[in-house]
């Protein structure tokens, strides 16, 4: 069959075929070849592509197919354009399954013609094998890691133990444990293990007993205890503390030499799985100094890559790396009142920005502030400056750099008296310069991380009082909200950086996600809706009934999307080049078909409610 005589219908299989790689790169005429020898197929979402002649070659036409391990994990997502073999899957997992994503159409081309086609063009050959080395490195990130619990003991248990003499009075080992924060303390001569003490003794022993609190602590330690030899595995210690109902086993050098390595708790064994961010949390607000709380956050960007490849939507990462964020500043401000005293007002930490609403990522810098009770005297006022200073500085050593514009309590004037904050807040609406502009993007998402949180609650009040049905500063806010759109023109090609260091990139937050938030902030501010998080923004807006479901569910669709782009490219990257080289530049043209569709899709409603803002808040400039 000559190229004259191909059907339209053919034709149009060409000239699709001449878009996608390797195919590009072949002579109109193979392609002729191809097309000729092609089987379409039409498929509905969920089906599964079955064994049936696995050699062939199969492209996507339009649509999307998911592979499945056996577990249920996402291994990959290919969408229009993309091709794959079903052999090739299987030899590198035979338990792989290949299910579809959308309805989708393919081009089927038989196993003999893409054998002669990779036999005789070196570009075809090459791409195959590229691909399957490509899936044998994402498949071999998705490797188990050997069971936790076989790991030895010595891995998660305590070495800083606290050891007392048997001669040391009762009233003294409960003060140091204490202060040390810890519930047993072992005693031990010459630093061979003869005795334990518990938290647990100490109430039924003493307490309950009216024992005098200056006898030596030998009358009431629990004699010769129950102890495991360092080689032990986590299993071992765990299997052992079960059946014998112990919460605090000392780990000694073997069984015949009772000299004290550590201590494991029950507490250490929930904390074995470091990438549990409920563990993290609780490890960071026992942590005794900076050093152990910039071990954790230095481990984030690797475990946040973990969390992406695991399938954990990005709205939960930016729920439990904020929540990491909120213990680390929590532990700094009890390290800080341990080392300057206690407050001797009552005061409130402030989280602003992507803090403040929940949806922090890796890489975040502070955006912090500090609200002092009204009844504070001059004379105090070093004293919240010195822990402010402590805790800003803590923040920056623990990974959190200082926030570029001094947005931060360690700065006066975000660290002021309420009346002080109120004040500040009536001269931003009353005169909304650009600059005061800015700092309401950041301040109005204000939550409240340690403290007294009536003062919180006050200001924010204070805050929406003012903020909404206030036509000028609403309109001068939407001014702001509209500095940013999507990068998409008015034919839906996307608009890149034409030049420097991000050629053919875009900035996916500031093109997509903060005008997301800015919009959310200014509805929630105009009608006084308290929420700070943007899917909870969305939610009370819907309630509300200032924004209609159908816009509120598109919104949110649109936000999840972007966001779990972001968090993708970010994960992607911290896996190939390293967490320093984290940003938030995309390039659309890295993306599947399926996806850059979507993203467009996604731009349009940010697009359009960008227009609704245009229309329902500038008037007030007027």
């Amino acid at each position: 069959m000559s190229e004259q005589e191909l059907s339209p219908e053919l034709m149009m299989v060409v000239e699709f075929l001449a878009t996608c790689p390797p195919f590009d790169l072949l002579q109109e005429s193979i392609l002729h070849r191809v097309a000729q020898n092609i089987e379409i197929n039409y498929y509905r979402r969920g089906h599964v592509c079955g064994s049936k002649n696995p050699g062939d070659l199969r492209v996507i036409r339009s649509g999307a197919i998911d592979i499945i391990a056996a577990d249920k994990r996402l291994l990959d997502r290919m969408g229009e354009g993309e091709s794959y073999i079903l052999s090739e899957m299987y030899l590198e997992n035979p338990d792989v399954t290949v299910i579809l994503y959308e309805d989708s159409l393919i081009y089927t081309i038989p196993e003999a013609i893409f054998k002669e086609l990779s036999s005789k063009h070196r570009d075809v050959d090459r791409h195959y094998h590229r691909q399957l080395h490509r899936r044998l490195r994402r498949a071999a990130r998705y490797t188990p890691e050997p069971n936790n619990l076989m790991r030895r003991v010595d891995s998660i248990m305590t070495r800083d133990v606290l050891s007392f003499a048997p001669s040391q009075t009762i009233q003294e080992v409960a003060r140091v444990m204490s202060e040390r924060r810890v519930s047993s303390g072992l005693i031990s001569v010459d630093g061979v293990l003869v005795g334990i003490i518990t938290d647990r003794d100490l109430r039924s022993r003493v307490v309950a007993e009216g024992l005098d609190v200056t006898a030596p602590v030998e009358d009431i330690m629990t004699i010769a205890p129950k102890a495991m030899h360092v080689d032990s595995t986590v299993f071992d210690v765990t299997l052992f503390m079960v059946r014998n109902k112990i919460h605090h086993l000392p780990i000694v050098a073997a069984t015949d030499d009772r000299t004290v390595l550590g201590i494991i708790t029950t507490s250490d064994l929930m904390l074995a799985r470091q990438d549990d961010p409920v563990n993290l949390v609780q490890h960071l607000s026992r942590a005794l100094n900076i050093d152990a709380m910039r071990a954790v956050v230095d481990s984030l960007p690797v475990t946040m890559a973990e969390w992406v490849n695991a399938g954990i939507k990005s709205n939960q990462i930016s729920h439990f790396l904020t929540a990491i964020s909120d213990a680390v500043t929590k532990r700094l401000l009890e390290l800080g009142q341990e080392k300057f005293g206690p407050a001797p007002v009552p005061f409130a930490w402030l989280g602003f920005g992507s803090q403040g609403r929940a949806e922090q990522l890796i890489n975040a810098d502070q955006d912090n502030g500090m609200v002092i009770h009204d009844s504070m005297k001059p004379e105090q006022a070093d004293y919240f400056k010195q822990l402010a200073t402590f805790v800003c500085d803590g923040l920056d050593a623990c990974g959190y750099v200082y926030c570029p514009g001094k947005i931060m309590a360690m700065t006066d004037t975000w660290r002021m008296p309420l009346k002080g904050w109120c004040y500040t807040v009536d001269g931003w609406t009353n005169q909304p310069t650009p600059d005061a502009v800015m700092r309401v993007s950041i301040f109005f998402d204000i939550r409240h991380i340690y403290g007294d949180e009536s003062l919180t609650q006050q200001l924010q009040n204070h805050m929406l009082d003012r903020t909404s049905r206030n036509s000028i500063f609403l309109s001068a806010l939407a001014d702001n909200v509209l500095q940013y759109s999507p990068p998409l023109s008015v034919f839906r090609r996307f608009v890149v950086e034409r030049n420097g260091e991000h050629k053919d990139s875009f900035n996916l937050k500031k093109r997509g996600v903060i005008p997301i938030i800015d919009m959310m902030r200014i509805h929630s501010l105009a009608n006084h809706i308290d929420a700070v998080n943007t899917t909870d923004r969305i939610n009370a807006l819907i309630k509300a009934k200032i924004m209609t479901v159908k816009d509120g569910r598109n919104m949110q669709d649109a936000f999840d999307y972007i966001m779990q782009l972001r968090v993708e490219n970010m994960a992607a990257t911290i896996e190939q080049e390293g967490a320093s080289h984290v940003d938030n530049y995309l390039d659309p043209d890295k993306l599947p078909d399926v996806k850059r569709r979507h993203l467009k899709d996604a731009f349009e409603v940010v697009h359009d409610a960008q227009g609704f803002i245009k229309t329902r808040y500038r008037s007030g400039m007027a």
